[in-house]
């Protein structure tokens, strides 16, 4: 049983931090403490990535620049927020990025109306409808993958069993090729490659577990043996490298790499393949799955591989397939095989046939047509 010296300073602690609340809600809350409250108290109970709290972070001082910091959050007005739409667009802000922001924006009032600090959301009166841009994705070719995987292949000796240190040029070309195998053999992002951990790896199913977008997590396959051998190759050194850390991918100071790191050895990589688009490691995801969707892959399929929540993310590579589709079609469909002959024949006419001259005939009218036909004459 729990003694009463044990509970007391609990029971305590709770009435200060209830008293604190009553106070919050008889008061008005600038918006600066209400954005600090926010960042602290939501961020303590919902996982969210660094990238995302960077983010709602960003948005709700662009927020508080627009309506100002000493202003109480239960006097904001819906009119006040529609005019923060109209200055982004004015500042040449994209739909997608005004929806973002407001998505952020709109957690951020029902976070107050939970806590009973506002009675209603100021979002409630507003309905953001903004036409979607469609962006087409940007994808290397297949002719400039190759030559992207070739050269990145070069020079890198996946048999050599003497340990490298991260500081070592071998094991470096090891780590650029096993990256950029995982990224074409998986298609995932940039953000989550350099989240890898070593236990992350599946031996057995030539697998790795990834964490995705809203804390979501996917198994990403290794499909082939020339990224399983490099990864392999690569996993190798990295567990004989005696490191604090478990990241997967290491820098030449053997810390976690990171996305910058991942996209300049990339486009270092495609220089010395000698492509000529700079390439980056989304294009890389886009190039996969514009790839599987033109080789036959079902949409679905592609939605688990890039790990979209929404099937309509994945719909944009439609377009890009539809482009594919339509020169095959053109190049492969019966129509442009046939030989048609578009001579027409008049109304009437007879056609001919072999041996034979059918006469055309008018065509038959019903009983009841021709007794109004017989009538009016």
């Amino acid at each position: 049983m729990i003694s009463w010296e044990v509970l007391h300073p609990v029971i305590l602690d709770l009435l200060e931090v209830e008293r604190n609340f009553s106070g919050m809600e008889e008061q008005n809350v600038n918006f600066s403490d209400a954005r600090e409250g926010f960042l602290e108290g939501y961020f303590s109970t919902c996982l969210r990535s660094t990238k995302t709290r960077a983010a709602y972070r960003i948005d709700l001082a662009q927020l508080e620049k627009h309506i100002g910091a000493d202003k109480a959050v239960q006097a904001i007005e819906s009119s006040r927020l529609e005019a923060w739409a109209t200055a982004m667009r004015s500042d040449g802000y994209t739909g997608v990025s005004i929806r973002r922001k407001f998505a952020t924006a709109r957690v951020f009032f029902a976070y107050w109306l939970r806590k009973g600090i506002i009675d209603q959301s100021p979002l409630w009166r507003i309905r953001l409808d903004l036409a979607r841009e469609l962006v087409l994705p940007r994808s290397v070719s297949p002719a400039d993958a190759k030559r992207l995987i070739e050269a990145a292949w070069h020079d890198v000796d996946t048999s050599c069993k003497v340990a490298a240190t991260p500081r070592d040029q071998r094991f470096l070309r090891l780590r650029d090729l096993a990256g950029l195998e995982i990224l074409f053999a998986t298609g995932m992002r940039v953000g989550e490659l350099v989240s890898l951990r070593l236990q992350d790896w599946q031996e057995d199913e030539s697998s790795l577990l990834v964490r995705g977008k809203g804390g979501r997590q996917r198994l990403a396959f290794l499909p082939d043996e020339r990224s399983l051998k490099a990864v392999q190759a690569y996993l190798w050194h990295r567990t004989k490298a005696n490191l604090s850390h478990d990241a997967l991918l290491v820098n030449a100071a053997g810390k976690g790499i990171s996305t910058q790191g991942i996209a300049k050895k990339i486009t270092r990589t495609a220089e010395t393949a000698g492509i000529s688009v700079r390439v980056t490691p989304h294009m890389i995801r886009h190039t996969v799955a514009t790839l599987l969707l033109r080789n036959g892959a079902d949409i679905r399929v592609v939605q688990e591989v890039l790990g979209h929540a929404s099937i309509t993310t994945t719909q944009r590579y439609t377009h890009v397939f539809k482009d594919h589709l339509l020169a095959t079609l053109r190049a492969c469909h019966p129509n442009h095989h046939l030989k048609i002959d578009l001579r027409e024949q008049p109304s009437g006419a007879a056609l001919t046939t072999g041996e034979q001259t059918i006469a055309r005939k008018p065509p038959r009218r019903s009983a009841r047509v021709r007794e109004v036909a017989q009538g009016a004459a």
